[in-house]
């Protein structure tokens, strides 16, 4: 096949960057039919797909920025087209070449992850501040790691995540520690944005560090840092045991390590992460860690599991601006209501990020909370 495009260099580019299977694409559409996007607007992934088997890739477009990395396309691909890899080998072009502009509040998320190790730009040395209020007592010796990840580290609104967590652990008698101002950005959503430099560098930095503090056993509140610690870092020589917080307690829970005092008489309804669930087959562990807390009702929304919508935040996007009426985050938050709920619980802070600034755009007399299950364990402690 005669490649079509003016560049050339970007071309061999892509097949280098991950995308060998772009000829297994028979252009059946199965792709855009599932995509989210197109609950909301066009986004015409097969298209797209087409254009770079036929070198003929528009590196200008916006939609090159669209996707979320949800991964409801590969799963129904009946020919295993890696489409996020195409995706993000699109984006690494972009990054490397300078073929086109980065979005801008993208661009600018990405250098403060390249100058302050996390996307808010906040100083390192205050990475850990979400801890000082609970006055921890870490054990120098312990091997085991609580990651909390960026957002509950430095948003004021989601710390809390961070601080039920401790808390939680505390319970269970979990001896752990935080490295503050020695953690970096795991570099998940940089790397689905095309930055493979950056990404290699953040690993390389957060290795060394967890090596060098006897690090063993990693548990983390992220989806995204749970993908990135498992799946990414072991292929760069990593070797720790990593958990998300839902698999470290639902085994807890069973054995008897909490004692609830307190019912939560409230409808719950569990929201599956896209990283979680369809990247990592995490289902039932945080709906049993649920269905154990007193009081709680557990409900489920329409699309649940390998089916879940995704809230629009994977890939990088949750560094950039959607329009109000193309909000994956709105259609959650209609469904919750719909099904009675009074709270949403995440397991993923970009999740509840994005669910909270959706709640602002509902005028309902009723409305739903967004906890982290982590929260709803606290609160019948």
């Amino acid at each position: 096949m005669v490649a079509l495009t003016p560049f050339k260099e970007a071309a061999d580019m892509l097949m280098e960057a991950g995308a060998e299977k772009l000829d297994n694409c028979y252009q059946c559409g199965l792709c855009t039919g599932s995509c989210p996007w197109n609950q909301v607007r066009s986004f015409l992934v097969r298209r797209i797909i087409h254009q770079a088997q036929l070198g003929v890739i528009d590196f200008e477009s916006e939609d090159l920025w669209l996707c979320t990395t949800c991964r409801n396309c590969v799963q129904r691909c009946p020919r295993g087209v890696g489409i996020i890899d195409i995706m993000k080998a699109m984006r690494r072009v972009i990054t490397e070449t300078g073929t086109a502009k980065i979005p801008e509040s993208l661009r600018l998320a990405i250098t403060n992850i390249a100058g302050a190790g996390n996307p808010l730009g906040e100083p390192p040395e205050q990475r850990g501040d979400w801890a000082v209020p609970l006055k921890l007592k870490h054990k120098a010796d312990s091997s085991t790691l609580y990651f909390s990840c960026c957002i509950p580290a430095y948003e004021p609104k989601i710390k809390r995540v961070a601080r039920a967590t401790a808390q939680v652990l505390k319970t269970a008698g979990t001896d752990f520690k935080i490295l503050a101002a020695k953690e970096n950005c795991c570099g998940e959503s940089v790397r689905k944005a095309g930055d493979e430099n950056l990404f290699n560098s953040l690993a390389e930095k957060n290795i060394k560090a967890f090596s060098e503090a006897g690090i063993k056993q990693i548990l983390v509140s992220s989806p995204h840092c749970y993908h990135s610690f498992k799946n990414e870092y072991s292929k760069l020589g990593a070797d720790f045991e990593v958990l998300h917080m839902v698999q470290y307690l639902a085994p807890l829970i069973s054995e008897g390590k909490f004692k609830f005092k307190k019912e939560v008489k409230k409808k719950v309804a569990y929201h599956d992460s896209c990283y979680l669930a369809r990247h990592n087959g995490i289902y039932d562990e945080p709906r049993r860690v649920l269905a154990s807390i007193p009081g709680i009702e557990l409900v489920e929304l329409p699309d649940i599991k390998e089916n879940t919508l995704c809230c629009g935040g994977g890939g990088g996007r949750i560094w950039m601006d959607t329009k109000k009426d193309e909000r994956f985050s709105d259609l959650r938050i209609q469904q919750a209501l719909d099904v009675g709920a009074d709270v949403l619980a995440v397991s993923c802070p970009y999740c509840m990020l994005n669910f909270e600034d959706s709640l602002l755009g509902f005028s309902d007399t009723k409305t739903v909370e967004i906890k982290d299950v982590v929260e709803l364990i606290c609160e019948g402690l």
